[in-house]
This record gives C-alpha cells, sequence and structure tokens, in this order.
C-alpha cells in the first residue's frame, strides 16, 4: 500500500524534478569539494550555503503549495512553523558549545548565564540528544498545527477570515519569542553555533553534507507532496479546494481531512527550518515575522499556485532576486516585491509552472477524440 502510494506520486513532471535537484545537489558538491577555485565550474563556500538556504526556502514552498494549491487553504502563518522548526535545531545545536562558550559554563547557553539564570529550563532539558531534538522538529510544529486546525477547521473558519487567524497565530509566537524570560534568547537569538553531531559546523566539509542534505529533503518534500495529492486523499482534497459544502454534504469529513493536510504541511515546514538554521548559523525571533509568511505566498503565487514545481521555481528565483536587488538596490527591494506581488497575479495569474504548462502541457498529449456517431458506411 505505501509502495503504490509513494509511486503514484512519481509522475512525469515531479520524476523529472527530483532528477534536476539530484544533479544539482550531486554536482554542486562535487565542484565545492574536487575543482579548483579559478575553475569556472567551482561553486564556492558561500555560494553553496547560499543555494542550500534558497533550498530550505523552497521545501517550505512546496509545504505551502500543498495545503493552499490542493485544498484551499491560504495559510499566512507557515513562516511559524518554519521557526519553530529552526528553534528546535538551534537548541540542539546551543547545547552542542558546552564549556566553548564565552562564559564556559558546561550546562547553561551563554545568553542564560548573561541574564543570571540558574538553572536548564525543563524546555531545554534533552536537547543534547540530537534524536529527541530532531523529533521535536517534526511534532512542535506539527502538534501546534494540528491543535490549530482542529479549533479553526470544526469551526468551520475559511477564507480571508482564517488567512488573518493564522497570521496573528504566528505574530503572537513573534512577541512571545521576543521575551528573553521565555528562555530562548530573546531578540538575539540563538547564535555561535560549533558542531552539528560531532562535526565543526563551519567545516566546508559539513557545510557540503548541509546542503546535500537540504536539497535531497526537498526532493523527498516534493515527492511526498506529490504522492499525497495524486492518491484518493488528494482527490477530497482538491474536491475541498473547489466545492467545500459539496464535498462536506456527500459524507466526507472535511475538518478531519483539512487538518490532517495542514499538520502533515507544517511538519514539512518545520523541517525546512532545522535545515535552515545550521546553513545560516542563527535563528531569531525576526523568523516570525508575518512579512516572512506572506513571501511564502509570494513564492508559491510566482512559481505557479497547485503545481509543487512552481513552488520551488518560484522560491528559488524570488529569493535570486531579492539577493541580487539588495546588494544592488536594498531600499528598493521592497517596492519589487509589492510590485511582484500586484503584477504577478496580473501578467501570470497561473504562475510560471501553470503558465508554460498551459502553453505546453509538459508533454501531456491530449486524448484522442473518440466520434460519438458511427461514419456513414460507404
Amino acid at each position: 500500500m505505501i509502495t503504490s502510494f509513494l509511486l503514484g506520486g512519481l509522475d512525469r513532471k515531479t520524476g523529472i524534478a527530483i532528477l534536476v535537484l539530484a544533479l544539482i545537489g550531486i554536482g554542486v558538491t562535487y565542484s565545492n569539494a574536487f575543482l579548483a577555485d579559478a575553475s569556472p565550474l567551482h561553486v564556492s563556500t558561500g555560494n553553496m550555503l547560499l543555494f542550500g538556504k534558497y533550498a530550505a526556502y523552497a521545501l517550505l514552498a512546496v509545504a505551502l503549495d500543498l495545503v493552499w494549491g490542493y485544498c484551499g487553504i491560504l495559510s499566512l502563518g507557515h513562516g511559524a512553523f518554519f521557526a519553530l522548526g529552526g528553534y528546535a535545531m538551534g537548541m540542539y545545536l546551543m547545547r552542542q558549545i558546552g564549556t566553548r562558550g564565552v562564559y564556559a559554563n558546561p550546562i547553561l547557553p551563554d545568553f542564560m548565564v548573561f541574564l543570571n539564570w540558574k538553572e536548564l529550563p525543563f524546555t531545554w532539558v534533552f536537547f543534547d540528544h540530537f534524536p529527541y531534538a530532531m523529533l521535536m522538529v517534526l511534532l512542535i510544529p506539527g502538534l501546534l498545527a494540528f491543535v490549530f486546525g482542529w479549533f479553526a477547521f470544526r469551526s468551520r473558519v475559511t477564507g480571508v477570515y482564517l488567512s488573518i487567524i493564522t497570521q496573528a497565530m504566528t505574530y503572537a509566537l513573534l512577541l512571545a519569542f521576543f521575551r528573553n524570560d521565555m528562555g530562548f534568547g530573546g531578540n538575539n537569538g540563538l547564535t555561535d553555533f560549533k558542531d552539528v553531531v560531532g562535526y565543526n559546523i563551519q567545516a566546508d566539509s559539513t557545510r557540503r553534507v548541509l546542503f546535500a542534505l537540504t536539497v535531497g529533503f526537498l526532493a523527498v518534500g516534493l515527492w511526498l507532496a506529490s504522492s499525497i495529492v495524486n492518491s484518493k486523499l488528494g482527490k477530497v482534497l482538491i474536491a475541498i479546494r473547489d466545492a467545500e459544502s459539496r464535498t462536506r454534504f456527500i459524507g466526507y469529513r472535511v475538518a478531519e481531512y483539512k487538518t490532517v493536510v495542514f499538520t502533515v504541511s507544517a511538519c514539512m515546514a518545520g523541517v525546512a527550518g532545522a535545515l535552515y538554521v545550521p546553513q545560516v548559523g542563527i535563528i531569531n525571533p525576526s523568523e516570525f515575522s508575518p512579512a516572512n509568511s506572506i513571501e511564502a505566498v509570494i513564492w508559491v503565487a510566482v512559481g505557479g499556485r497547485g503545481t509543487l514545481v512552481g513552488a520551488i521555481i518560484g522560491a528559488v528565483a524570488v529569493n535570486w532576486g531579492k539577493t541580487w536587488f539588495t546588494g544592488v538596490l536594498p531600499e528598493f527591494w521592497l517596492f519589487a516585491l509589492g510590485a511582484l506581488f500586484v503584477a504577478g497575479p496580473l501578467l501570470l495569474p497561473k504562475g510560471i509552472v501553470g503558465t508554460l504548462g498551459g502553453l505546453f502541457s509538459f508533454g501531456n498529449r491530449p486524448s484522442r477524440v473518440v466520434p460519438t456517431s458511427p461514419e456513414p458506411a460507404e
């Protein structure tokens, strides 16, 4: 059953995308490790980390497209799940510093020593164990999404009201994590990481592994999302998106379907955040900013809502543009983003992939037309 479920997700478009991701993962790591710096094909460590950040964002975009593109849930709070996964990874990395911190305390992170904390909060106790931290990467965003979805979807909150509530949720978390008494570093967040599973996080070899893992998890996330939307569950999700009342009327428990897919999507976003943090080297409350969640919506819209692959293309394209713009004209980036938000739906209402798919059908030939009446006898 699981095999057929996963094989169902390997349609032509998804298969090509996974192959491309595999080639990128192998090619970039090989180029960074074995090609000379003077080679035109050499990818520097800085650029590799930048591409790794793009890949983490792309996984977040796939998670958002799963709920928005296929179930009609426009979440403006997926940045919260991304940040929670990042904080879970950051807490593990902070526990690995030990006596190498500024205050050389073997138990307490530096910011807790600075604030005169006497003991480690219970929320940090087991984060020195990698398996526990990885479980929290999935469990914390997933549990929040499940509880939120259980109440919101059972109350039949939909449309713009649901979007506003998700945005309020991430803003509330932003305010909470800014407080130093929460035990998560306050405004400064978590940084100065040293090791990850015993390896120097600053070493080029470690960074190559982190990049490869990020691209690999992006491929796995794309495959999982494609398997969901191509399964019977996916057909129900599309029915909910297109006609929720009719789907409920014929007997489907709409709230439960929406809660399940929302929880899965949140877990994927949490994994994206966990892969993002060790490559960027910091996690702070600004990741909860509602603007970050809105940016993720723009990635999906630009790439093509309801295409999955388009979410990846949109995330990479917009963030590459952001990198270029903030380097050349930093003061104009927000204006460019606003213009993209307005012009994108007008010029490319189906996004990049949706528009190209309509023009070229991505190799899918139309079915042969079968005559509805017999041809006259000769």
